[in-house]
């Protein structure tokens, strides 16, 4: 199953190699910290679906507002993934919580579950890359949204040059 939706959302960014990368390292990190932290096998197949399509509305946004912003994400998210998960007869529980992830995942207070915590986590892992961020910056994140013993020594190991937990 997740091999056809990566397939879909390659073909789906038309050639753009930084949103293909993207989503291929959140759905490594997603799937990785998912598995060492035990999720049952639901949550773990529909975070990793979450983790394949969670940045489905940034050719949209990018478009109709000249930015991929969080908020604009979640805000038009919806509307492009229903049809698009269509195509892959997923069950109905996991589009509904597939899209529940996806419209909420640049809202960092109050995780709605673990796949939710960790599907944020995986998604900071990479961005604090290609964004730059300053150690201050990844600690700060870390002390603020980080949850999940996994995520954080990933993080440590990452960025701030520590396997320990913290």
């Amino acid at each position: 199953m997740t091999g056809q939706i990566i397939s879909g959302m390659i073909d789906y960014f038309q050639g753009n190699k930084e949103d293909v990368a993207h989503f291929l390292k959140v759905y490594a990190y997603a799937r990785a910290i998912g598995l060492l932290e035990g999720l049952d096998q639901e949550s773990q197949e529909t975070l990793e679906v979450a983790a394949i399509v969670h940045d489905i509305a940034c050719p949209v946004c990018r478009k109709k507002y000249g930015s991929a912003a969080g908020h604009l994400q979640e805000q038009e998210s919806e509307a492009v993934l229903r049809p698009f998960l269509a195509r892959f007869q997923l069950p109905e529980a996991m589009v509904e919580r597939v899209v529940r992830l996806v419209c909420r995942h640049h809202t960092y207070d109050n995780a709605d579950g673990s796949d939710c915590q960790i599907l944020l986590e995986a998604d900071y892992l990479v961005n604090a890359h290609e964004m730059s961020q300053s150690r201050q910056a990844i600690e700060s994140f870390r002390e603020k949204v980080f949850r999940t013993q996994e995520g954080r020594k990933l993080l440590n190991s990452l960025y701030l040059n520590t396997g320990t937990e913290k």
